[in-house]
């Protein structure tokens, strides 16, 4: 739960994206001829997609989750270096979204990548017993064609989507006053430019299965960005309501549209 709004952060993303969809709806009603690439043409204007290849950037990813996750949600303990980590990381490709105008890293994501028969997904390691559809276990492929997309994490500040709402500029924190409005209304694409940046590195390494585990309300409003995530286990208490989600590689390739697929072309283009 955040402190602060007392709204779950998966929440607070799921409204963002809503909004987001909401509005290209309505811009597209009003204009239906104008190009909807738009999309990808502001985001790629104030933030970049980052894959962590060194460890440097991967500290950067795990500070994050620490702010989010052990900070401001409590889910996690404290940790006196400043990071949160677990054993997944191993074998893990983190990714990353940066404030181009601050340098700032605005987001991260992981994408789980087993590589021997020993590495598990963090949904395996919480029990098969979450997954209802037993055609779509795990266990049922192959460790190098199986993947699972987790810790998803943006830190409060750009989560904002005024002026009035920041904080301050303390501790390195982003100065709303040198960001234009319209850069803060793109701060709600981080959250899609995550999970795009991690689905077009997952095509590129042609990974066949896909798992998440979220709340079903995040699953809902993914899809309207086309990603059609399925539900296929019961909705547990696990860090909130969530449940174990799937999407094959055809699916996530072929489900975007308009923007969307515009913006993970030039996401795609970038990393």
């Amino acid at each position: 739960m955040n402190s602060k709004s007392g709204r779950p952060l998966s929440e607070q993303m799921s409204s963002n994206i809503n909004s987001n969809h909401s509005s290209e709806k309505r811009a597209q009603t009003h204009s239906k001829g104008k190009d909807i690439n738009h999309i990808a043409t502001h985001f790629s204007r104030y933030l970049k997609p980052v894959i962590a290849t060194t460890e440097a950037l991967k500290q950067q990813s795990y500070a994050i989750r620490h702010n989010v996750y052990c900070e401001e949600l409590a889910f996690e303990a404290i940790q006196p270096n400043g990071l949160e980590t677990d054993e997944f990381d191993q074998y893990s490709v983190p990714c990353l979204i940066q404030h181009v105008t601050s340098s700032l890293y605005a987001g991260t994501v992981r994408m789980v990548r087993p590589t021997q028969s020993t590495h598990q997904l963090p949904i395996e390691k919480l029990g098969l017993n979450n997954i209802s559809d037993t055609q779509l276990l795990p266990t049922n492929f192959n460790r190098n064609e199986i993947t699972e997309i987790s810790r998803l994490a943006v830190p409060a500040n750009f989560r904002r989507r005024t002026m009035d709402k920041f904080e301050g500029v303390e501790r390195g924190a982003i100065n709303p006053m040198n960001l234009s409005p319209f850069e803060l209304r793109c701060f709600p694409f981080i959250a899609v430019g995550l999970y795009l940046t991690a689905t077009a590195l997952i095509i590129r390494e042609d990974i066949k299965h896909i798992y998440v585990m979220i709340e079903p309300r995040l699953a809902r409003n993914m899809r309207l960005v086309g990603i059609k995530f399925r539900q296929i286990g019961p909705i547990i208490n696990h860090h909130g309501q969530r449940a174990v989600h799937y999407i094959d590689q055809e699916s996530l390739r072929t489900g975007l549209s308009g923007g969307y697929a515009e913006l993970r072309n030039t996401i795609s283009r970038t990393i």
